[in-house]
């Protein structure tokens, strides 16, 4: 089964290879809203209005490796299919923003998988890019964000290191620990409160 994670990377890949030396991407999940938001944000070369209204159909590509990009097109089928929206904003020379919405308890909704994985191998691949990584759930929330990262490391230790990308693992793993689990007591406190 396909993950969302997949098509994070897949956008991802579509803002480097726009040029892109920042990319955000901010996962927000509001589980007593019913809702799941994924946006990808990116300083690349952007696309004209045209452009931006093509992006969309799956033959219609910026890339002169291959006729045919099936990554946008399929996160967008993917967000509607569960009752979502998906929208793409974009200008040239300013960059592009990718806003995919989900419904969770839809019948069709895919899981999100790992995307912690997802980011650390962006950040470990793409060494000469920027990242930022926003994770929500509730109001419970933690930013990993890499310029923060090379201004304590320093110019000589590379974010593809052993000992930085282990760290980089850690601090995703633990925080998003900690995340589901604050969101899982404000659950349990929210309904416990009802039952008189």
């Amino acid at each position: 089964m396909r993950e969302l994670s997949l098509n994070v990377m897949d956008i991802a890949q579509n803002s480097i290879s726009a040029g892109a030396e920042l990319i955000v991407i901010d996962v927000c999940e509001e589980p007593e809203a019913d809702g799941m938001t994924i946006r990808i944000s990116d300083d690349g070369v952007g696309m004209t209005a045209e452009q931006a209204s093509r992006v969309t159909d799956p033959f219609f590509t910026t890339r002169t490796t291959r006729k045919v990009g099936l990554g946008v097109p399929l996160f967008k089928m993917e967000a509607e299919m569960t009752g979502g929206s998906f929208e793409v904003v974009s200008e040239k020379g300013v960059g592009t923003t990718i806003t995919a919405k989900f419904v969770p308890s839809h019948v069709d909704m895919i899981p999100l998988g790992d995307i912690n994985s997802t980011v650390l191998l962006l950040i470990t691949c793409n060494e000469d890019k920027n990242f930022v990584f926003h994770h929500r759930i509730h109001s419970r929330e933690f930013t990993l964000d890499t310029r923060e990262l090379r201004a304590v490391l320093g110019n000589e230790v590379r974010l593809n290191s052993s000992e930085v990308t282990e760290w980089i693992k850690g601090y995703l793993s633990e925080q998003t620990q900690f995340i589901k689990e604050e969101s899982t007591d404000e659950v349990f406190s929210g309904t416990s409160g009802d039952q008189g």
